[in-house]
C-alpha cells in the first residue's frame, strides 16, 4: 500500500510535528548510546554475556515498577514528569561519558547507570506515552503511533550509522555526550508546543491502591488479557530475531558477520515498511491484529526452511513489517479502548509484557538454537505464534458471543427477521 496524504495526517497538528522532530533526534541519540555502551562493556570484559546482563539491568525495573509508573502518569500532569525523566536520562548519559573519558576499568558503574536508566524508564515511560497521546486528537492517535514506529526505525538506523562513523573520532564518551544533548531537543520541543492545542486526558483521582486498581482492571478485562497474551507470545518466541538471525548467519547459512549485518539492515527496512503499512490504515482493528499475527507467524515458520542468505533475508521483510504493525495495533487498541484515567497503567502493563517477553524470549530462543538448531527454533517460534493467533481469535469471538465464522464474515439477517 503506497503512502498517501492520509498516511501523514498526524503531522497536520503543530504539537505533533514538534514531537516527531524531537523524537527522531532523541531516538538517534539513544541508539548511539546503545552501541557505545555495548562496545564499552565488550571492550572491558570481552564477554557477550556481560553485554546481555546490561540489558537485563535495564529491563528489570520495568518488570517491578511499570505499574507504579503507570499510576503516577494517571494522577500527575504529564509535562513535568516527562521533563524530569528527560533531564534524568541526560544526566545518566553525562555520567556514562565521564566513565568513558576517565578510563574506568570496571563494568560495575556501567551496570549501575543501566539500572538507574531502567528505573527512570519504568517510572517515566507511561507518562511519556500519555503525553504522546495528548499531542494529537484521539482519532489520529493510531496514525501518530504508526509514524512513531517509522521514526523509531529511522532513528535506529541513523543512530547506529552515526555511532559507527563517530566512534573512531570521538571515542565512546563522545557518543554519550551526543545522547545527553539530544534530550534537550525534546525539552525545547515541549516548550514550543501550543497549550491550547493539547488534548488532555482525564486524570485519575488521588487514592490509595492505584497500582492494585490498575492490575485489577487488566485482569478483569478479558479482551485486553487475550491481546496481551498474544503479544507476549509474539514478542518472546516471535520477535527476538537478533538472536535467530545471528544463529542462522553463523550456522546454516554460513554467512558470518557480513551476513548478519545484511540481515539486520533488511530487518530495519522491514520495520519502516511496517510503520508505513500501519499509517496507511484508517483504523487499526483487532481483526487486523489477528491477521497480522497469523501471517507473521507463518512467515517465521517458513523462514526456517529458507536455503540461502538471500531467501532468508527476503522473509525478514514481511516478518519485520508484521512485527511493527502488530505492535502499533496492540498499543493503539489497548490505549484507545481503555478509560483515560487508566491510560498510564495500561501503558505500564504493556511495558511489563514487552520487557517480560524480551527477557524470556531471548534466552529461550538462544537455548533452542543451541540445542535443536536455529531452523527448528524459528519453526517452533512461528508455529507457536500461529497457534496463539488462532487461540486469541477463538477467545475474542467467544467474548463477543459469536462463533469464529460469524466473527469474520458479514452478519446475515436471522430467520426471525426475514
Amino acid at each position: 500500500m503506497f503512502p498517501t496524504t492520509s498516511t501523514f495526517r498526524a503531522l497536520r497538528h503543530h504539537n505533533y510535528r514538534l514531537w516527531a522532530g524531537a523524537d527522531i533526534v532523541s531516538v538517534t541519540g539513544t541508539w548511539m548510546q546503545v552501541l557505545g555502551v555495548n562496545w564499552l562493556i565488550l571492550t572491558l570484559t570481552g564477554s557477550a554475556t556481560s553485554v546481555g546482563l546490561s540489558l537485563v539491568m535495564q529491563a528489570l525495573p520495568t518488570l517491578l515498577l511499570g505499574m507504579w509508573g503507570g499510576a503516577l502518569a494517571d494522577r500527575l500532569p504529564t509535562r513535568p514528569v516527562v521533563a524530569a525523566a528527560q533531564l534524568a536520562q541526560a544526566g545518566l548519559a553525562v555520567v556514562l561519558a565521564v566513565i568513558a573519558f576517565s578510563d574506568v576499568r570496571s563494568v560495575v558503574p556501567i551496570y549501575a547507570v543501566a539500572l538507574m536508566g531502567g528505573v527512570v524508564g519504568a517510572l517515566g515511560g507511561p507518562a511519556l506515552g500519555r503525553f504522546g497521546a495528548e499531542v494529537v486528537p484521539p482519532a489520529d492517535l493510531p496514525n501518530a503511533m504508526a509514524l512513531g514506529s517509522i521514526l523509531n526505525s529511522a532513528g535506529r538506523i541513523l543512530g547506529m550509522s552515526l555511532a559507527g562513523a563517530l566512534l573512531p573520532l570521538t571515542g565512546m564518551g563522545g557518543l554519550f555526550v551526543v545522547n545527553a544533548v539530544s534530550f534537550f531537543f525534546v525539552l525545547a520541543a515541549m516548550a514550543a508546543m501550543r497549550r491550547a492545542e493539547f488534548h488532555v486526558l482525564a486524570a485519575a483521582t488521588r487514592q490509595p491502591g492505584a497500582v492494585l486498581e490498575g492490575l485489577r482492571y487488566v485482569l478483569r478485562t478479558p479482551w485486553l488479557l487475550a491481546v496481551l497474551a498474544l503479544w507476549f507470545v509474539s514478542g518472546s518466541v516471535g520477535r527476538n530475531f537478533q538472536v535467530t538471525m545471528a544463529s542462522m548467519s553463523a550456522g546454516p547459512l554460513d554467512a558470518g558477520a557480513g551476513g548478519y549485518g545484511l540481515l539486520s539492515t533488511v530487518f530495519a527496512v522491514g520495520t519502516v515498511l511496517g510503520g508505513f503499512l500501519a499509517a496507511t490504515r484508517p483504523h487499526l482493528t483487532l481483526k487486523l491484529l489477528l491477521i497480522t499475527a497469523f501471517v507473521t507467524g507463518v512467515a517465521q515458520a517458513l523462514s526456517g526452511l529458507m536455503p540461502s542468505l538471500w531467501t532468508f533475508a527476503a522473509m525478514m521483510l514481511p516478518i519485520a513489517a508484521g512485527a511493527v504493525a502488530l505492535d502499533t495495533t496492540v498499543n493503539a487498541r489497548a490505549q484507545l479502548d481503555s478509560p483515560d484515567e487508566m491510560r498510564g497503567r495500561v501503558i505500564g502493563a504493556l511495558s511489563i509484557v514487552s520487557a517480560g517477553a524480551g527477557a524470556v524470549g531471548g534466552p529461550l530462543l538462544g537455548w533452542l538454537s543451541d540445542t535443536l538448531g536455529p531452523r527448528v527454533a524459528l519453526e517452533i517460534g512461528g508455529v507457536s505464534c500461529v497457534a496463539a493467533a488462532l487461540l486469541t481469535a477463538v477467545a475474542l469471538a467467544r467474548l463477543s458471543g459469536r462463533t469464529v465464522r460469524q466473527a469474520v464474515r458479514v452478519r446475515r439477517p436471522s430467520l426471525e427477521n426475514a
